[in-house]
């Protein structure tokens, strides 16, 4: 075989022995969930060698995803951490073989405690299944290594086990984009989710305008204003809002009338305003369902406090 089908029949394999997990997905899988939604203490993820680093990751996406949650060693165990473990945890053990003795070792330990064990292995029949509270099944036909040796096939179907527990407990828990926000505050999601406009809004040199302004001299304060609008102010309240596209309709539509005109006879009256403490999220979607480049910031009293442009929402 070329080296190009020797990556395409490993990827073959491979998703193949992911599709057979989903005839595995039986009660234990439910009890699994519930055990962890009903865990008043914390998901404690455990595995030796390749077991070890999947189990890592599944922590990871555990714990970024509502369920707190963290890897340890079960070789860790013997020399001290022991004491993070409490009554109240849940423990997710991990081995293809469900016979590594290592973790067997740390198995009467969290019995001792009285800690259910979530098993996740590939033998049904292991000690690691039959000391269990429940059992997922992650058994493979066959490795996508040639020499059905290395842990190819099993590692990505314990991977995927992992991360159908975690989906089913984020739809358990109504997971929503917000929480996941504050998980990962510092990428670009959890910045679109958790920045409001106050934190973008431009406060400075604003376009302040009034209704009775002739447009020769509305012009002139848009321009220098440089986002392409003006604001209306009456009585400390804002009656509207002209854009640059109103200003060239107005000077096609009345030509040499076009100085004697005023920012009442073209301004939009309604302009979209959003709260101080509203998501950029939120603003983005506003804009591009009304195609619209700014937004006005306001106050309860509608009085104008910042405008947020659609630079502004690009984090």
């Amino acid at each position: 075989m070329t080296d190009k089908e020797n990556a395409i029949q490993c990827i073959k394999d491979e998703a193949q022995a992911v599709l057979d997990l989903i005839a595995k997905i039986d009660d234990n899988f439910d009890k699994a969930v519930d055990l962890i939604m009903h865990c008043n203490g914390k998901v404690i993820v455990t595995g030796v060698g390749k077991s070890g680093h999947i189990g890592a990751k599944i922590a990871a996406t555990l714990a970024s995803t509502g369920t707190p949650s963290f890897f340890i060693n079960p070789l860790d165990v013997f020399h001290g951490d022991l004491g993070v473990m409490s009554k109240g945890d849940v423990v997710l053990a991990i081995s293809n073989s469900g016979q590594t003795d290592e973790l067997l070792r740390f198995i009467p330990m969290v019995l001792h405690m009285e800690i259910p064990i979530i098993a996740m292995s590939g033998n049904p029949q292991s000690l690691l299944a039959k000391y269990s509270t429940c059992h997922l099944n992650v058994s493979v036909e066959k490795e996508a290594c040639p020499l059905n040796l290395a842990p190819t096939s099993s590692t990505t179907a314990t991977l995927v086990m992992g991360d159908a527990l975690a989906v089913a407990l984020m739809n358990k828990r109504h997971f929503q984009p917000q929480d996941f926000a504050q998980f990962h505050p510092g990428g670009e999601l959890g910045k679109r989710l958790l920045t409001t406009a106050q934190d973008v809004m431009i406060t400075e040199n604003l376009p302040i305008l009034t209704p009775e302004m002739h447009l020769g001299e509305a012009i002139i304060l848009v321009s220098k204003g440089k986002l392409g609008l003006g604001v209306a102010i009456a009585n400390d309240t804002i009656a509207g809002m002209i854009t640059d596209g109103d200003i060239r309709r107005a000077m096609e539509k009345w030509k040499a009338e076009f100085f004697d005109r005023t920012v009442s006879d073209v301004m939009t009256l309604s302009p979209k305003t959003v709260s101080p403490q509203t998501k950029i999220s939120e603003i983005q979607k506003i804009m591009n369902k009304y195609k619209i480049h700014n937004v006005l910031v306001t106050d309860a009293n509608n009085r104008l406090l910042g405008i947020v442009d659609r630079y502004a929402c690009i984090l």
